[in-house]
């Protein structure tokens, strides 16, 4: 199971993220799913008994988009204590609102600057996947 699961239909924005993800320095690794259909049959299936330590989501995605899907994995057990990044190109109150009423972690907006949206990303990288201590796994329901 990846350390970290990113959720990205845009070529262009997983080919940063993956070069955030080098330049970050955590060990482990990266692995990419392009829509929220593919994430949620992969956390079930392998997420119940080894998560990851951090999906990072597109909102905005064809399909099952992020908002349904980061609906689908709060609303699940298993899945909840899951960390959870938004990211988009939306700076819409609603979106934000209704990401962080769903159960988002954070929400991060992109850059239109490629270099301040790499530095950005190295950034949350290093905090989530370094200096954050996930949730014990496997969640067990009380």
């Amino acid at each position: 199971m990846p350390i970290c699961l990113l959720v990205e239909d845009s070529d262009d924005d997983a080919d940063t993220v993956t070069e955030a993800f080098r330049r970050s320095g955590i060990p482990g690794h990266l692995q990419r799913v392009s829509n929220g259909d593919e994430c949620l049959t992969l956390l079930r299936v392998a997420g119940a008994t080894r998560p990851p330590a951090l999906v990072l989501m597109d909102l905005n995605m064809p399909g099952t988009d992020g908002r349904e899907t980061l609906r689908q994995i709060k609303a699940d057990a298993k899945l909840k204590n899951i960390p959870v990044v938004v990211t988009s190109t939306s700076a819409n109150p609603r979106d934000l609102a209704f990401c962080y009423s769903a159960g988002a972690n954070a929400y991060h907006v992109k850059s239109v600057s490629h270099p301040q949206h790499l530095d950005a990303m190295t950034t949350l990288l290093q905090y989530w996947l370094g200096a954050v201590v996930p949730p014990a796994y496997p969640v067990r329901s009380p």
